[in-house]
């Protein structure tokens, strides 16, 4: 008896496959072909401009093996089914192994799932599909233009800057983001103003404070502590009565569901992930986690999207869950959230696959990085369905005799909680209560604090902020948002300051040329008209080739200018350093992982040593280290001894070169928001400042 043949499914993972054979039988085989199996050459352009940009595709160097055993598995099958991931990635990876396996593409041989259960795999295996040509298209158009922008401009930057460089059509445009805020944060020329808080008193003695809203009822600034100082003495003299009360309520509306881009913002501010660990960890949430009894499922639904839509299904299930849980005040009615005018929609929002199944339940199953993400995924859902929290507020304005000064005080008090039962990432203000008030109240002025401050630069880049420039300016997708990120930052373009980006003296070269000589590639509009141009195509209302030449031609014309006309930086910088072997002073070059020392002498001498940035303090441990700053395996600075490992000092807090005053050692200074810690970095002693920015 003939062995009957089985049906062949790939996937790109294969924890995603190991997840999708249990929820099939025994006529399945599931493979993985490790994500693309094929792609344009590494050594090469690979890209024929002439044959109206026609990509020259290889198979992936070290890919050959997969290819060949999935070449034969398809043999013995009785059918292959393409399970790639549903975006446009996804569907090339599939086009290309529907080519490689002599799969007929107009076949119904796609299949996509927008969650790994057993329910969504089984309806996808209903419901296959021819491959989306138009969808694989928008991604070869993606896929071509990068490769021609990056492998023009890069050589020429090797020419007039350094080996080793890149250029990418999208990361220019971010570097050129973060270029510009460092630009308007030099330029910035701080003013001094001052502030006045008001201590008062109402008829039954009942303290409160307020703030003065106007001055001859317009706004006002107090420019100097002279001008403070005069308001200070007038309003002393001033008699002063409740003028109006106004008693009013305000809602706190939930949050929309997740998308990639509000996830990665949502996940670096609450949980202080970057963008590649959010994504790193959502795909293995995505793909599966084992539960237990429940075997191996998919926990989330797919985490590259730019929708915040719901599956009616999903809407059902949690509305009966919060009723059940909370009751029914806490539940809202329909719930439906407007989706961005430039989403693709192509997927739902980010969200559990069960709302049963809670955070709590799952937490014996997963990582500590995991319980984190997929409890902020969980409650954002479930929050996404309530009733709005509802504060009672209270404004009472106070006005001088003559009216010349109008004061107003702001009370709040929660009624009902709602939303915020569950979404604990939105942050819940204390009551601020207000004693009780009639109008025409004598009110009794108590103090006056007069306090200067400076105007602050514009605050540079977290990177929670970046991602959401990055969406609202359209560059990018919610596919490409961490790499983008992650790769100005491997190429040393960019760099940390505690959370916050800023320019590398390389960037900030290499971003003053590319704006200079190429100024469309890395304008903004520009760039997101471009993804506007690839949607089109994606939605079969644009030809790719025709959107290639349109960018390419004056792109080439303006490359053969540049190699003309752009001038040559010299990035050699020389340093106090002095070469053991040669006595020359050694110079700052950059290589594949940054800053090191050379010897100016090479080729005759070769001596290279690593670049290390002084904090200007001698180490609290050992008699002849300095502390210099290292970084940790995941990126993240610190500073340590330069004599590690025979001494293993480290703090990561940046240390100052200010004494404490207690033992005479050095303070180090952490940020938290609004406030600077001081302390002493001798643990024995207790000194410790803060200080209010």
């Amino acid at each position: 008896m003939a062995k009957k043949k089985k049906q062949l499914v790939i996937v790109e993972s294969p924890a995603k496959a190991k997840t999708i054979s249990k929820f099939l039988g025994r006529e399945y085989t599931v493979e993985a072909s490790m994500g693309h199996l094929i792609d344009l050459p590494k050594s090469q352009l690979g890209v024929d401009v002439e044959e109206n940009f026609e990509p020259k595709y290889i198979t992936i160097r070290g890919k050959g093996k997969i290819l060949q055993k999935l070449r034969r598995k398809a043999k013995k099958s009785k059918k292959v089914l393409l399970a790639t991931d549903p975006d446009r990635e996804g569907e090339a990876i599939s086009w290309h192994l529907s080519n490689a396996l002599k799969v007929d593409e107009e076949n119904k041989c796609r299949i996509e799932f927008n969650e790994i259960t057993e329910a969504a795999v089984q309806q996808a295996l209903e419901n296959p599909r021819s491959i989306d040509k138009d969808r694989v298209d928008a991604q070869q158009a993606r896929r071509v233009l990068d490769r021609l922008v990056g492998y023009k401009l890069s050589p020429l930057l090797w020419k007039k800057v350094r080996k080793g460089l890149s250029a990418g059509r999208v990361q220019s445009v971010a570097l050129r983001i973060i270029c510009e805020r460092e630009d308007a944060r030099n330029k910035f020329e701080p003013e001094e103003y001052w502030t006045a808080e008001i201590n008062l008193k109402n008829p039954a003695n009942d303290k409160f404070s307020a703030k003065l809203y106007r001055i001859n009822n317009q706004k006002y600034k107090l420019k100097n502590e002279q001008e403070a100082k005069e308001l200070k003495e007038d309003l002393q003299e001033r008699k002063l009565k409740v003028s109006k009360i106004k008693e009013g309520q305000r809602r706190r509306n939930p949050a929309a569901p997740f998308t990639t881009s509000s996830l990665q913002q949502q996940a670096a501010n609450s949980l202080y992930f970057s963008a590649k660990k959010t994504m790193f960890v959502a795909q293995r949430l995505y793909e599966g986690v084992d539960i237990g009894a429940e075997g191996t499922v998919g926990l989330i639904t797919y985490m590259r999207t730019d929708s915040t839509r719901i599956a009616k299904e999903a809407q059902t299930n949690v509305q009966q869950y919060v009723l059940d849980e909370f009751g029914e005040k806490y539940l809202a009615e329909d719930r439906n959230y407007k989706v961005d005018s430039k989403a693709q929609d192509a997927h739902e929002a980010i969200r559990p696959t069960s709302v049963f199944r809670t955070p709590q339940k799952m937490k014996e199953y997963l990582d500590e990085e995991q319980y984190k993400l997929y409890k902020l995924i969980w409650e954002r859902f479930v929050a996404s369905q309530m009733a709005p929290a509802l504060y009672k507020t209270l404004r009472v304005n106070i006005k001088s005799k003559n009216g010349k000064y109008l004061l107003r005080a702001n009370g709040s008090q929660q009624l009902f909680a709602g939303v915020l039962q569950v979404d604990q990432s939105r942050e819940q203000k204390e009551d601020t209560l207000l004693p009780n008030f009639n109008p025409g109240d004598k009110i009794e002025l108590s103090t006056i604090k007069l306090a200067q401050h400076f105007t602050n630069p514009p605050a540079r880049y977290t990177e929670a902020k970046l991602v959401k420039t990055l969406k609202k300016e359209g560059i990018g997708r919610p596919s490409t948002y961490a790499t983008i990120i992650g790769t100005i930052q491997d190429r040393d373009y960019v760099e940390k300051e505690g959370k916050k980006f800023k320019p590398t003296e390389l960037g900030a070269v290499v971003n003053g040329l590319l704006v200079k000589h190429f100024p469309n590639v890395t304008d903004v509009e520009f760039t997101a008209q471009m993804e506007d141009n690839l949607d089109k195509v994606e939605a079969g209302t644009a030809d790719w080739r025709e959107i290639l030449s349109e960018f390419y031609f004056p792109f080439q014309d303006k490359l053969e200018e540049a190699h003309d006309e752009m001038e040559e930086v010299d990035m050699v910088e020389e340093t106090d350093e002095i070469c053991e072997k040669c006595g020359r002073n050694m110079v700052i070059k950059y290589g594949r992982y940054g800053k090191f020392l050379a010897c100016p002498g090479f080729p005759e001498c070769k001596n290279t040593k690593p670049f290390l940035v002084k904090a200007g303090v001698e180490c609290p441990r050992c008699e002849d280290g300095e502390v210099i700053e290292r970084k940790s395996k995941k990126g993240r600075r610190f500073y340590g001894c330069s004599n590690y490992p025979e001494c293993e000092f480290m703090t990561w807090d940046h240390p100052t070169e200010e004494e404490c005053p207690e033992c005479g050692s050095f303070l180090v200074e952490k940020k938290r928001k609004n406030k600077t810690i001081k302390y002493c970095i001798d643990e024995d002693c207790k000194y410790e400042t803060i200080e209010l920015s």
